[in-house]
């Protein structure tokens, strides 16, 4: 049985700790797409982790986790996440990287670096990570594959072509200092040691557990809104973060996939560029941020607050093809009088309920119902019961303009946090 766990808006919905829970009773945790740009949060008995490249599973001993073909990743952070996490106490063990993901170079930095430069104030919102160029470089196919550093003789003929290439850019266009192609092959072979016992055949290994029944759990790094075909475009990341994504990934059978389940905040949070239609400033938004701790888990930069956006979480749902729904951070709105939630967009004076192109997005402006908020601490609430009827009412509400069912409410960071509907 697989379980695709994915977001529903422009990533941060809180899918590592949903991972985590869901992990206790998997053989298997699966990544399937993005780099390391990005970071999934999980609290539990042995800490508080930021995962950038590993997938969220790592926390439970007996959970093989993978880092699927689908995904990008650069060996200097993959060997500093594995110390720094180590250091803090938790041992990771069954940890496994395809051998057909793609690495992400240095000189991937130095274009993303070049062109958000040039872009100036029309930058895409870069967390400078090498991301776009890596994707891109693997669409051109000029990506190396972490299994070329078992084969040294080819990799090194292959970084020379890639390189040679890649200063028709840097040193040509950009007018930059042109990339060694011998660095880069001693880049590679400085970690080479280090990265080859982690790296195997993902898709035997993905095979056979399909094939004993074992329940996998596959996540996605980043939500439905920042797809880069469907999402918020050109503000993206430069992969596929939908769940049908996931079968050529890593790559699984569609028909394998039971259950979706969408995660979404009580409240929209976005980090980095591009249109955000509930987005809220002054003293609300500052009390959401302060209260949810919204600053990025990998650049520490502080999210964008908005109202519950029904319009682009339905859009979401459709997207990922969601089974469910899990609404985490209730817990922060304790304590406002009134809560707005989107139900529709005026653009040019016409009100829409359908999630429209880019170009269209930026003239949105929203429209809002307003329901009653409640003052009371709801951290210790385990069912739904527990909650005052006010919260009650405004997830009621969300499932209803939603149209998929609310099966989980989160109402802390820690594991046990968790209201089962």
């Amino acid at each position: 049985m697989v379980t695709s766990v994915v977001g529903l808006n422009w990533g941060d919905e809180g899918k590592g700790r949903m991972v985590d829970y869901f992990a206790s009773k998997a053989d298997c945790v699966i990544r399937y797409q993005g780099g390391d740009n990005a970071g999934h949060t999980v609290v539990n008995d042995l800490g508080k982790f930021a995962f950038h490249n590993f997938p969220s599973g790592v926390c439970y001993k007996n959970v093989i986790n993978i880092i699927a073909s689908g995904s990008v990743l650069s060996p200097e952070s993959f060997l500093h996440e594995l110390e720094e996490v180590e250091k803090n106490g938790l041992k990771v063990e069954n940890i496994y990287i395809s051998d057909r993901a793609i690495f992400i170079m240095p000189y991937a930095k130095v274009l993303e670096k070049l062109e958000e430069q040039r872009l100036k104030d029309k930058k895409y919102g870069s967390t400078m990570s090498g991301i776009a160029p890596t994707y891109g470089y693997k669409y051109l196919k000029k990506g190396i594959q972490a299994g070329e550093l078992f084969y040294p003789e080819y990799l090194k003929e292959h970084i020379n072509d890639i390189v040679t290439y890649t200063n028709l850019m840097v040193e040509g266009g950009y007018h930059a200092e042109p990339v060694n192609a011998d660095d880069m092959f001693n880049y590679l072979m400085k970690t080479a040691d280090k990265m080859k016992p982690y790296i195997v055949n993902t898709k035997a290994m993905v095979d056979e557990l399909l094939d004993n029944g074992k329940n996998i759990i596959v996540e996605a790094q980043l939500g439905a809104l920042r797809d880069i075909t469907h999402g918020i475009y050109p503000y993206t990341t430069s992969s596929s973060t939908l769940s049908g994504h996931a079968c050529s990934a890593i790559p699984i059978p569609p028909s394998s996939i039971e259950k979706i389940v969408g995660i979404t905040k009580a409240y929209s949070t976005c980090v980095g560029e591009g249109p955000f239609t509930t987005e809220l400033f002054g003293d609300i938004a500052h009390q959401i941020r302060e209260i949810g701790h919204e600053y990025g888990a990998k650049t520490g930069r502080p999210r964008r607050i908005g109202y519950f956006d029904a319009v682009a979480t339905r859009y979401g749902c459709r997207l990922q093809s969601a089974t469910e729904m899990t609404v985490t951070c209730l817990d922060v709105l304790s304590g406002q009088k009134e809560l707005k939630i989107c139900v529709g967009y005026d653009i040019d004076g016409e009100v829409t309920e359908l999630f429209p192109i880019n170009c269209a997005l930026n003239k949105a402006k929203p429209v809002y119902m307003t329901v009653p908020g409640w003052d009371e601490d709801i951290t210790k609430a385990r069912k739904f019961e527990d909650l005052p009827i006010n919260a009650r009412n405004y997830i009621n509400k969300l499932q209803e303009l939603c149209g998929v069912k609310i099966s989980y409410v989160s109402v802390g960071p820690e594991r046990d946090a968790l209201i089962k509907m």
